[in-house]
Order: C-alpha cells, then sequence, then structure tokens
C-alpha cells in the first residue's frame, strides 16, 4: 500500500539557524480525509496530505514523519514516511528546495473502541547533518465516528430463525391389503380373505368407523388388475370380474362394519406396468432383455409374443412374475384426527408425556406469554432430549432477552444434535455478530443458507465488513435497525429515519439510531429527545453518548442526559 504525507511546514527559516534545536509545525497546514476519521468493516481509514511551499524543506534535513492516534489510556501508530532534503543521499521522499513539494500518505488502524474519543496527531524524528531537531507533534483531527460498529447492538435486534414443528391435527393415512386371484378366474377365496393383511384392513375399518373423535374413514379404494398374458379381450373381462367381486366383498365388510365409506374402484387390463416393476426387482438371469423387449414395442400383443418367444425366461415368468399380478388391492384411506388445541394444552398441564414432540413444539405457539413458552420448550428438551429444535427456541428466546450466554449455550446444544441445522446456524451467526465475532459469523451464515432468515442476518454482517449497499439489498423491507444503520452509513438519513419509525420491537438502540440521524440532519430538538429516550432505556448509551463524536455539536443534550 503507498503511504504519503503531504506537510505545509511554514518557518523554514528557523530550519536555515545552526543553532536552532526546535521547528514548528502548524495544524492548518494538513488535511485529513476524512475529518472526523470514521470506522468502516472494522478498519479506520485515514488519508493526509500536505505540501511544503518553496524554501520551506532545509536541503540536509530528515524528517520521519508518524501517525498516531491517541486516546485515554493508549495510542496506535501507523506507518511512518520519510522526508528528505534535496542534498540528502537516502530512499525517502525528496522534497526540493525551490520548488517545494507535496504527496499523499494513505493509512489504516484495526478500531478499537476506545479511539471513539481520540485525536490524530504526527509526531516527527527529524535530524540536520546527523543530528536530531525537536519538532513537537501536530494535531490534524479529532476522533473516530464509530457509529458503524453499532452492528453489533443492531444484531441482537434482528429476527431471528425459529425451529418450526410438524404438527398435524388431521393425517392422512392409508391401510392396504391384496386379494390374489387363480390364472384365468376371478372368484374370491376364503383363503385370500383369510389372509392376515385382509383381516387386519377389515378391522381397521370397524376400528376407525367406531372411534369418530380420532379417526374419519374417507372411502375404500379397489384397483383390479389382469396380468399381461393372454389375449387383451380376455383379460379386459377377466379384471372387470375381479374388480366386480371386490366390489362385493368391500360392500359387505363395510356394511359389517357399519361404517358409511364410499367406494372407488378401478380395472387394468393388462398389467404392464406391474409386470415391469415386478421385473425390475426381481434376480431373473435376462431381466435386461425382457426389459429391452418392453421398450421396443408398446403394442401389447406383439409384447406377449416376443417375451413368449424367450422360451426359458418365459418360465420363470410364469412362475414368480406373473402370479404376482393377478390381484385386486383394497386400499382403506382414512385420517387420523389429532388432539384440538384445547387437548394440547390440558395435556401439557396434567401429563405432558402424553404428548409428542410435535404436539409440544406446537403448544408452544398456542401462547403469547413469553414465560410459559420458555417451560413448554424446556420441557420438550426434557421429555425429547435429542431433538434439536426446542433448544434452538429456548436459545431464541434468551437472545431476544438479550442473555447472550444462555442463547449460546443453547444453540450450541442445538448444535451438538444437528450441526446441519439451517435456522440455528443463522441464530449462531447473529449471535456472533452480537458479540462482535464477525468472522464467525460468516463461518455459521455459510451453513444457514436455507433458513428463512439467513439473507437478513447476512445483511448484519454486511454492515460489519463495511458492504453497506449490499447490507440495504438484503434488508431491504425487513424494518429493523440494521436496515437503519446501513441507511445512515449510505448517507440515506430520509430512508433511515421511515425505517425506525416502523421498526417493530423498538428499542434503546432504535432510539439511539434516531438520534443520530437527527444529529446528521441538524435537529437539535430531535436529538435531545431520542438521546434522552434511549437512555432511559438503557442508562450505558449515556457514557456512550458522551464520547460519541455524531454529537459533538450537541453538548447541551449530552450534558442534560
Amino acid at each position: 500500500m503507498s503511504k504519503s504525507f503531504r506537510f505545509a511546514i511554514l518557518g523554514a527559516g528557523i530550519l536555515l539557524f545552526a543553532s536552532c534545536k526546535n521547528m514548528q509545525v502548524k495544524e492548518e497546514y494538513f488535511t485529513v480525509d476524512p475529518n472526523p476519521l470514521e470506522v468502516k468493516g472494522g478498519e479506520v481509514n485515514y488519508t493526509v496530505t500536505g505540501t511544503f511551499p518553496s524554501k520551506t524543506f532545509v536541503k540536509k534535513v530528515v524528517a520521519v514523519a508518524t501517525p498516531e492516534l491517541r486516546w485515554e489510556g493508549g495510542s496506535v501508530k501507523g506507518e511512518p514516511v520519510t522526508l528528505q532534503g534535496e542534498k540528502v543521499q537516502g530512499n525517502g521522499k525528496v522534497i526540493e528546495w525551490k520548488e517545494g513539494g507535496s504527496f499523499t500518505y494513505n493509512g489504516n488502524f484495526k478500531y478499537q473502541p476506545e479511539m471513539a474519543k481520540s485525536e490524530l496527531y504526527v509526531t516527527f524524528e527529524a535530524t540536520k547533518k546527523g543530528k536530531p531537531i525537536e519538532i513537537e507533534p501536530v494535531k490534524i483531527a479529532d476522533g473516530v465516528l464509530s457509529t458503524a460498529e453499532l452492528y453489533a447492538e443492531t444484531a441482537k435486534g434482528a429476527n431471528t430463525a425459529g425451529s418450526k414443528d410438524a404438527f398435524q391435527r388431521i393425517i392422512d393415512e392409508q391401510e392396504k391389503a391384496d386379494i390374489m386371484f387363480i390364472i384365468q378366474q376371478a372368484n374370491i377365496r376364503s383363503s385370500e380373505t383369510g389372509k392376515s393383511e385382509v383381516k387386519e384392513l377389515v378391522q381397521a375399518l370397524k376400528d376407525y368407523t367406531a372411534d369418530t373423535k380420532n379417526y374419519a374413514v374417507n372411502n375404500v379404494a379397489i384397483s383390479a388388475y389382469a396380468s399381461p398374458d393372454g389375449g387383451v379381450k380376455l383379460n379386459d373381462k377377466l379384471a372387470s370380474q375381479r374388480e366386480s367381486n371386490a366390489v362385493k366383498y368391500a360392500k359387505n365388510e363395510i356394511k359389517k362394519a357399519k361404517s358409511d365409506a364410499a367406494i372407488e374402484s378401478e380395472y387394468t387390463a393388462q398389467d404392464w406396468e406391474g409386470f415391469k416393476e415386478k421385473v425390475q426387482e426381481s434376480n431373473l438371469q435376462d431381466k435386461d432383455l425382457i426389459l429391452r423387449v418392453l421398450s421396443m414395442y408398446d403394442d401389447p400383443e406383439k409384447r406377449e409374443a416376443e417375451i413368449k418367444n424367450l422360451s426359458a425366461v418365459y418360465k420363470d415368468l410364469a412362475a414368480d412374475i406373473l402370479p404376482e399380478l393377478r390381484r385386486a388391492r383394497l386400499t382403506l384411506n382414512y385420517q387420523i384426527i389429532g388432539r384440538s388445541d384445547e387437548e394440547i394444552m390440558e395435556a401439557y398441564k396434567t401429563d405432558a408425556s402424553v404428548l409428542s414432540v410435535e404436539e409440544l413444539l406446537y403448544a408452544a405457539t398456542l401462547t403469547e406469554d413469553k414465560a410459559q413458552k420458555k417451560a413448554i420448550y424446556t420441557t420438550a428438551t426434557k421429555n425429547y432430549p435429542n431433538d434439536y429444535r426446542a433448544f434452538n427456541n429456548l436459545g431464541e428466546i434468551a437472545f431476544k432477552d438479550l442473555d447472550l450466554a444462555t442463547a449460546e449455550t443453547n444453540f450450541k446444544k442445538a448444535l451438538s444434535l444437528k450441526a446441519d441445522a439451517p435456522e440455528v446456524n443463522t441464530n449462531m451467526g447473529l449471535l456472533c455478530l452480537a458479540q462482535n465475532k464477525p468472522a464467525d459469523a460468516a463461518t455459521y451464515f455459510a451453513k444457514g443458507g436455507q433458513s428463512s432468515q439467513n439473507n437478513e442476518a447476512l445483511g448484519n454482517m454486511y454492515i460489519a465488513q463495511g458492504q453497506y449497499e449490499r447490507a440495504l439489498t438484503a434488508l431491504k423491507g425487513s424494518n429493523t435497525n440494521a436496515e437503519a444503520l446501513a441507511m445512515i452509513m449510505t448517507k440515506d438519513y430520509a430512508g433511515a429515519k421511515r425505517v425506525l419509525a416502523a421498526v417493530k420491537n423498538a428499542d434503546a438502540n432504535t432510539a439511539y439510531l434516531a438520534a443520530v440521524v437527527a444529529a446528521r440532519t441538524n435537529d437539535a430538538a430531535a436529538v435531545a429527545q431520542n438521546l434522552k429516550k434511549a437512555v432511559s432505556l438503557d442508562s450505558a448509551l449515556k457514557a456512550k453518548a458522551q464520547k460519541d463524536l455524531e454529537f459533538a455539536k450537541y453538548q447541551d443534550a449530552v450534558k442534560a442526559l
């Protein structure tokens, strides 16, 4: 990086006296951009320029100039620049005697909070003919505007990402059973209706019909089939008869169950799709050859003929595949009816162990009382300790209460159970920003991409990185302190004022940012009003306001806090 200072040093005559030990340099010979300095992305960048007028820099003088930012209890120095007269042998910047000279010096400091109330100086180490001469340090700028560093505070008010429940009061379910038929027959055998899977479906029909509180029977669906062997006309008649007999059987069972379930039925004359599926699942030696035949021919008779030509293979098909396609599938469609909101809350109060994790997580959404939400999530963590979601939601509550230590404990526990949970990674990123750890935040946000709040959360990180335009894009429409801060940093004060007025849960930082906007738009009354409100909500902001250069012109308002 190029480093340059432009010094305009008057009083050159002083340097001409061999007996001179001191040299005077005045503040007005320096210009600093920006002034006051300002932190952006954690860095305080500065440009100092100066000009040496004609006959001011003595031919045999060497001066090493160093920028130094000073504050109470500390200081930090930047990179020095070496200036030398035209008769000095060296590698410094040569300043001509008659013509003078000018240059620009760029540098930066890593921001520290103490820098908010500070002063920028230039210090000198100078010699003439190898002997030291004294130049007093010169103050060239006041302090550092630190408004951008409020990202840590605005992050605390960001919209976090909650873990959702998967509770469904009404769940669609099915019970299935197959009634098999002998080749070229359609009668239903007692050996089939006596099978366990058929008996279980019939029993389910009876049970669900009787238990109207917890179940609702929709219908019984019947799909009857004939295998692809045999002519299309024969199979069409056969499949139709199987459908008809299956419907009669189902009607009888529905009547015995005292149910009003409807019947929906259909038949497939030649079940080529089922045939293909069974072949794919099989261990037949030549199954690839059979599948190739199916793909080559669409005509069912041609398909059947070609497959029968594979005589060795066809025997295996007749023995293992085709019998499984001669069937009528019965499907009982029903709904499981879950507990009502009132029943869930009553169960939570009396015996929460009967509730599923989904019901418990859902229960927490039924109340606006924060203490009760916290209690429900805590119960969920005890009853279902391997489910990360309740831990994340407890972390959310703690984060919003600004209990960052508890939030961190819960977020880390959630991540230990599901490291790739997007919403938890988003929340951990926000926590890191609130802890002034933007680099760590970036790592978590990279894993939170699928979280609904991750883009907005990234906007907070972009502020920390000094990418204000990018932050505005991510935060657009969020109506948060962070969006207002990004607008302040891009000098959109009207937009910032509008957003701050729309912040849903306005806090001390909302009022403080409003005071900054007022200061930058020369509204003294609003400065006083908003600072007073901010300090009433958070007394720690009084000390910040007293050091904040944003309010340098409004000391009456600051002293009144």
